[in-house]
Order: C-alpha cells, then sequence, then structure tokens
C-alpha cells in the first residue's frame, strides 16, 4: 500500500509539474516594452481629458473610431509586409484607384458589386507587385514606389483630376456613417480585418512562413520554404487590406478621390513600427497595429479638440514618425 501510496504521490507531483510548465508555457509574456504603448495611451488619454472634457464623451469616441478606421484597415497590411522585411509604399496610391474605378463601375455593375470590386482590385494590385518583388528579385522600396507613381496616375486619369461624388447613399450610409451595436461599422470593419490578420499570422502555415522570411530569408529558402510564393502572398494581403482600405474611406468621405489621403502610407508605417512591431521584420502581432493606430488618432483627434491648427498637426504627425524609427532601434539594441 505504502508502495502504491508512494507511486499515487509521483505521479500526482508529475501532473502537478506538468501542469504547472504548461501554464508557464502559454501565458503572456508580459515585458516592460510591452506595457509601454497601452501606459502612453491611458496617461495621453487622461491628460487630453483633463484638458479637454470632451475627448472621452462617446460622441467623440465614436468619432475617433470612425476616423482611425481606415488606418487600422491599411496598417494590417502594412504590418505583413513589414513583418516578412519588406515594405509598402504604395497602399494609399491603390486604395485612390481602387475607388476610382469601382466607383466608375457602379452604373454597370451595381453597387454591392462595385464593393467587390475594390477589394479584388486591391488584392490583384498586390499580387502583381509581391511577383514583381518576390520572383524578378526587386527590391520592396522601389518597385512599391514605382507602383505608387503608377496607381496615382492612372486614378488622375480616370477621373479626370477631381473628386468622384457619385457615391452610392447605401455606402454611406450603410457602411460610412452605420452603426451596429452601438459602434461604427467602418470600425467593425477595421476590427474584422485586425481579427483576420491576428488568425493568419498566428494560426496558419502561411503566418509562421511571414515571421520566418522575416526573421532570415536564407534560413527559411534553406528549410524548403517557397519564398518566393509566399512573399507575393503576402503583398496579396497587403493590397487586400488596400482594398478593404478604400471601401471604408469612400464611403465615410462620400467621395471617390483619386489622391486620397497621400499621407497615409507613411501614417501606416508609424502606427505599426511605433506600435512594436520592428522595421527589420520578423517579429510583431496585430495588438501593436491597433496600439499604433490608436495613439495616431487620438493625437489628431485631441490636437483638433484643443483647436491646434492643422500646420502643427502635420508637424506632430511627422515627429511621432521620427520617434517611431527611434524606438525602433531602441528596441532592436534590447534596451528595455
Amino acid at each position: 500500500m505504502a508502495a502504491e501510496g508512494g507511486v499515487g504521490m509521483e505521479n500526482t507531483n508529475a501532473v502537478t509539474a506538468s501542469s504547472a510548465n504548461s501554464w508557464k508555457r502559454w501565458r503572456p509574456r508580459l515585458s516592460v516594452s510591452e506595457l509601454i504603448m497601452p501606459s502612453f495611451i491611458v496617461v495621453y488619454s487622461i491628460i487630453i481629458t483633463v484638458m479637454e472634457p470632451r475627448f472621452l464623451s462617446w460622441g467623440n469616441l465614436d468619432n475617433l473610431a470612425s476616423q482611425i478606421a481606415p488606418l487600422l484597415v491599411m496598417s494590417v497590411g502594412q504590418a505583413f509586409a513589414i513583418i516578412s522585411g519588406g515594405l509598402d509604399l504604395s497602399m494609399a496610391s491603390v486604395m485612390s484607384l481602387s475607388g476610382v474605378v469601382a466607383i466608375l463601375l457602379v452604373p454597370t455593375i451595381g453597387v454591392w458589386a462595385a464593393i467587390f470590386v475594390m477589394a479584388a482590385f486591391g488584392l490583384l494590385t498586390g499580387l502583381f507587385t509581391g511577383y514583381i518583388i518576390a520572383y524578378q528579385r526587386t527590391t520592396p522600396f522601389i518597385v512599391t514606389l514605382g507602383m505608387a507613381s503608377v496607381t496615382t496616375a492612372v486614378a488622375l486619369i480616370l477621373a479626370h483630376g477631381v473628386p468622384i461624388y457619385t457615391v452610392p447613399t447605401e455606402l454611406v450610409t450603410v457602411i460610412g456613417f452605420g452603426h451596429f451595436l452601438g459602434a461604427p461599422v467602418s470600425f467593425e470593419i477595421a476590427l474584422a480585418m485586425l481579427f483576420l490578420g491576428s488568425f493568419l499570422l498566428r494560426r496558419t502555415v502561411f503566418g509562421r512562413y511571414v515571421y520566418a522570411i522575416g526573421s532570415n530569408k536564407s534560413a527559411a529558402v534553406r528549410s524548403g520554404v517557397n519564398v518566393a510564393w509566399y512573399t507575393m502572398l503576402v503583398y496579396g494581403f497587403t493590397g487586400f487590406s488596400t482594398g478593404v482600405a478604400s471601401i471604408v474611406l469612400t464611403s465615410w468621405v462620400g467621395a471617390a478621390q483619386p489622391v486620397a489621403e497621400p499621407d497615409m502610407t507613411l501614417k501606416s508605417i508609424a502606427a505599426v513600427v511605433l506600435g512594436g512591431i520592428a522595421l527589420n521584420g520578423g517579429s510583431g502581432s496585430m495588438i501593436h497595429v491597433l496600439y499604433g493606430c490608436i495613439v495616431l488618432g487620438a493625437l489628431s483627434n485631441s490636437l483638433t479638440l484643443v483647436g491646434v491648427s492643422s500646420f502643427y498637426q502635420i508637424l506632430a504627425v511627422g515627429i511621432v514618425i521620427i520617434v517611431a524609427v527611434m524606438l525602433d532601434r531602441v528596441r532592436r539594441q534590447e534596451i528595455f
């Protein structure tokens, strides 16, 4: 009996130890660097609320959610490009062209088909860009910069250089200013994209290969990863995010603009890096994207509330971008 009791005790201890090890494996790994952004958001919100109590009012938060929705959608795609070790400078231009093409086709194909066209056009453009980068072995910076110029020119030609205001009322009322369960539909679309990005990164082979390519492309090749194929898919998803951002922005603004939010590409890069994703690739998650977008959105929104000129807001965004790059360098040196 004693022997059996001893064996039983050993088994119990083994199970307990296994459970403890399992908990250690799956519990969240928090570090000082992971707490910096959420802490900054809380402190900044408190300071601005003291200065301007309307900042945390429900009406302003609703407006803030609508404001950051297009940026959040675009930043999800930009995060994939950066995590894979690349970059996409054509996102704002492709977004503009997607909106122009779709709205021009509305009389022919209808409203809801036009929504599909925006997303599909972004996806196909991204795949084409990714093909050039991956299979022609060219630098993402140069290719996406060239693509930005091409798509901007085509959008201006198709729209004759002026915004197209014939956006269907359904888009504006349902997506642009519609609400579901008390939240803006546009922001809910952005959150859906965020969850999709998180699922792809964390739960699929594609996501694991994105991290592998960004960490060490040569090692990924030696491990049997089809780097060219998955790189093309990365830019395909980036393009798809751009198409969805076009749906959100066109619906919210009520116009298809040939040059819509030209600085949004830089803002998406700033949001991704500021949130905590390494600029040299190989690390990061979607929660970091959300942090960065909230910071940029809250900054712009709060400055408007306190009456700061739009010129100074541009200055503030520029400073934030520089600070984001500096923080990325600090993170890579593992100072935190």
